[in-house]
């Protein structure tokens, strides 16, 4: 759907139909979106819509007027209830990264010290906002089955802002929305490390690695490393009686000798 300035009779569509069970946005008054994902995304949706349009959409939003919300790569679903009896099908399509950008996005997060690991721990980087936050002029669009012809109509923009707070909430969903999977991504930026160690995602167990310099320990049998008392007093908790313990430690320090024979064997 393409921009259009017609700006139909509002009070002819009626008054919208309350929900019960809504998407209800967390945001009741103020700034929409409170986090720095959150907020860039609503600054993109603001810089192309019109403004009386995405106000109504804030109050959808508010109000609990979007009964479901699917989230997909490239694309966000809202069915929102408005002034008809069955809920219009709202829909945000958001440009999805090809492989030449993401190709540098994978670049980005290898040149980017801690950039990885802040996405394992589901965290995305400000740094990487310029690959992943859309233009809204060309890499945002919108549809609705209602009838107002607007760019966009406050249906889709109620689903745009519950998306904000979803990325609040959630900040992978941004690459979710970009067409990016985490697990591809990070097999992408480890793609091309030494040949002589296993894939990534290929050696779970590390059967293959190699380690050159492993470090020399003493080996110290438990026995002589542990409180004596404190280990009497485990034992005897678990025994009859005194010659029981006695038993249990003889056992002990049989064991811990083989154990470090068989280690100053392999050294």
């Amino acid at each position: 759907m393409s921009p259009q300035r017609g700006r139909p009779d509002f009070s002819t569509f009626g008054k919208r139909h309350p929900v019960v069970g809504g998407v209800e946005a967390s945001s009741k008054r103020g700034a929409f979106a409170r986090g720095w994902w959150g907020r860039a995304l609503i600054d993109a949706l603001e810089q192309v819509g019109d403004t009386g349009r995405l106000s109504r959409g804030r109050t959808y939003a508010r109000g609990g007027q979007v009964v479901a919300l699917h989230i997909a790569p490239g694309r966000v679903t809202g069915e929102v209830q408005g002034s008809q009896p069955a809920p219009f099908t709202a829909e945000l399509t958001v440009g999805t990264l090809d492989d030449e950008h993401t190709a540098e996005l994978v670049e980005k997060i290898r040149a980017t010290p801690g950039t990885l690991a802040a996405l394992a721990a589901g965290a995305v980087p400000q740094e990487l906002a310029p690959m992943l936050l859309p233009d809204g002029g060309r890499e945002l669009d919108f549809d609705c089955t209602c009838p107002d012809p607007g760019w966009p109509c406050k249906h889709v923009a109620a689903v745009a802002y519950l998306l904000a707070e979803r990325v609040d909430r959630e900040p992978l969903t941004m690459l979710t929305v970009r067409g990016l999977d985490l697990d591809a991504l990070m097999r992408a930026v480890g793609g091309d490390e030494d040949d002589s160690g296993p894939a990534a995602g290929d050696d779970h167990f590390g059967d293959r690695a190699r380690y050159e310099q492993l470090p020399q320990v003493d080996f110290v049998a438990a026995p002589d490393d542990l409180d004596a008392l404190l280990l009497r007093k485990v034992l005897r908790a678990g025994a009859e009686d005194e010659s029981d313990v006695a038993q249990a430690l003889r056992d002990l320090d049989e064991c811990y000798r083989a154990l470090g024979s068989g280690y100053r064997r392999r050294r």
